[in-house]
């Protein structure tokens, strides 16, 4: 792809980058059409994703970068000068995005798209997770064990606190899986393109920060039965029993109905 800025991936910084353009394109149209619509991106490197979202249509591209070789690199794109295009240099795990839309003439609610760097992305989806109105649906890539983890169901392998706080708020679905030689330089693992569709409000569990802390707790010692695995949490055992769940269950068995009971008795009893 021509106009990207060349630069070294730093292995610190979790990179790994895209320049196949057909499959950069799926990518920024897994979740939908993006015409007119607000985008954030965080981690574009070179510019392989930015670019494909800007052909694609997108009326306001907001990147967040934290490496200075590759917003340097942005600022000199024509779609910067125009206003279309607009970068930031900082770290996406302290900005305040709901402000920078804002700030940057965009439209509620954003959608946000990005390859995300391996060692950040968790951290990241937690925060949107807890994110208001102004975050819409999401487009991200990970290392497919997170993409597994995010949309495993109760019972499955992969089935953990990632799961039960992402499905709390989202619809997530696996809409690729992309191998490691697809990456320069190649990560060790394969990838995937996870796409998360905000839930109807009436669905959507308002507590986070207290489903957070209960599957934190139930999961932190998942081999154990949860009046075991509570016990570290003050109130949790308390909130079990007044949830109604059998407590020699394990995490594992539990579904997000239960889990949003728990979070519930424990906030009102903590």
């Amino acid at each position: 792809m021509t106009g990207l800025t060349p630069g070294a991936a730093k292995k610190a910084l979790g990179q790994h980058f895209l320049f196949d353009a057909a499959l950069l394109k799926r990518i920024a149209v897994a979740g939908g059409p993006v015409e007119g619509k607000t985008i954030i991106e965080v981690g574009p490197g070179p510019g392989g994703l930015t670019r494909a979202l800007l052909d694609a249509g997108v009326g306001k591209l907001i990147a967040i970068e934290l490496d200075d070789r590759f917003a340097d690199g942005l600022d000199s794109w024509p779609e910067t000068t125009s206003g279309r295009l607009v970068v930031v240099r900082g770290d996406a795990r302290e900005i305040d995005e709901a402000r920078l839309v804002t700030d940057s003439s965009g439209d509620l609610p954003a959608m946000i798209v990005a390859n995300l760097p391996y060692n950040v992305g968790t951290p990241l989806v937690v925060k949107w997770l807890k994110a208001g109105a102004w975050r819409g649906s999401m487009v991200l890539m990970f290392q497919k064990e997170v993409a597994l983890r995010i949309c495993a169901a109760p019972g499955e392998e992969h089935y953990g606190r990632l799961a039960v706080l992402t499905q709390a708020a989202m619809r997530p679905r696996i809409a690729m899986t992309i191998p490691p030689g697809a990456f320069r330089p190649p990560p060790k693992v394969d990838s995937a393109v996870v796409v998360l569709t905000p839930l109807p409000p009436s669905d959507h569990f308002a507590d986070l920060d207290a489903l957070e802390t209960v599957t934190a707790a139930a999961f932190g010692q998942r081999r154990k039965m949860l009046r075991s695995a509570l016990k570290s949490l003050e109130g949790g055992v308390e909130a079990l029993m007044a949830a109604g769940i059998d407590p020699t269950r394990r995490a594992e068995t539990l579904s997000q109905r239960e889990f949003r009971d728990l979070a519930r008795e424990w906030r009102r009893v903590h």
